[in-house]
């Protein structure tokens, strides 16, 4: 269960920091849209392995408990 909240922190951060981005790359256009493009996708890759490991943490972690109280053999 603290992989999937360490999960949703990080992510939670890394999407406000993306937010910020957006908003002063739309009101500003503080660097070239290839590079903001490429944060873009950035984020999103950062946002979705975080969820990912952190879900596959958290079925190791269910079935191993499972195991251990003999409701898988």
């Amino acid at each position: 269960m603290k992989a999937m909240k360490l999960a949703s922190i990080v992510s939670g951060v890394v999407f406000a920091a993306y937010m910020v981005l957006v908003l002063v790359q739309l009101w500003s256009e503080a660097m070239s849209w290839t590079i903001f493009f490429k944060w873009t996708l950035t984020a999103f890759v950062v946002i979705v392995t975080v969820y990912g490991l952190a879900l596959l943490y958290r079925e190791y972690i269910e079935e191993k408990e499972m195991k251990k109280e003999k409701y898988l053999d």
